[in-house]
């Protein structure tokens, strides 16, 4: 059965995306076509990057780049969710996407972001780099907005059709990784 991360790419104390990540956690374990697991960057603590060769060689000198690099690898595919900070995602998860290489290729990827605009912005970024990591991003997205979706701009309330959003995020994001699977055999 394939394996889906849903990665919280915010270290920010008061961040939104663990309970953002929780929802969709809760949400995908009724399903019975995937294994879930969350990782959530900051249990990592992957300072700025430390490794001195390039990602793209997989030879990894720290424990923390080891210890990521086996919680990313045996994934088939990946649910991002993202904070927009400044236009773009968070430094955080650009980094910690930025300590690896092959263990992100020929996979699938969808995006869960946040922020006053929904945090479209921060996927458009990720999406750049997703394709420089020959990551197939699916088309839904789902973009929450600080106003809409949460109440007093702090507790998750989704409305129905993110709720929709998100159940079709997932069966794409599961079809795309089953159809990868055979890139990497």
């Amino acid at each position: 059965m394939i394996k889906i991360a849903i990665i919280i790419g915010s270290t920010r104390p008061g961040r939104k995306g663990e309970q953002v990540a929780e929802w969709v956690y809760n949400l995908a374990q009724q399903r019975s076509d995937a294994l879930f697991k969350l990782v959530d960057v900051a249990d990592y603590q992957l300072p700025l990057l430390d490794e001195s060769k390039a990602a793209i060689f997989g030879q990894y000198s720290k424990s923390h780049t080891k210890r990521w690099s086996k919680a990313i690898e045996d994934c088939d595919g990946f649910i991002f969710v993202t904070p927009e900070y400044n236009h773009a995602t968070s430094g955080a998860l650009k980094n910690a996407i930025d300590y690896l290489y092959n263990e992100w290729n020929h996979k699938a990827a969808g995006f869960i972001s946040y922020g006053g605009n929904g945090g479209v912005r921060a996927v458009e970024n990720l999406r750049l780099i997703m394709g420089g990591l020959m990551v197939a991003d699916v088309r839904t997205q789902v973009a929450l907005s600080l106003i809409n979706d949460f109440e007093n701009f702090n507790e998750l309330k989704p409305t129905s059709y993110q709720i929709d959003a998100l159940h079709e995020l997932i069966d794409e994001v599961i079809k795309w990784s089953n159809a990868l699977k055979t890139l990497r055999a």
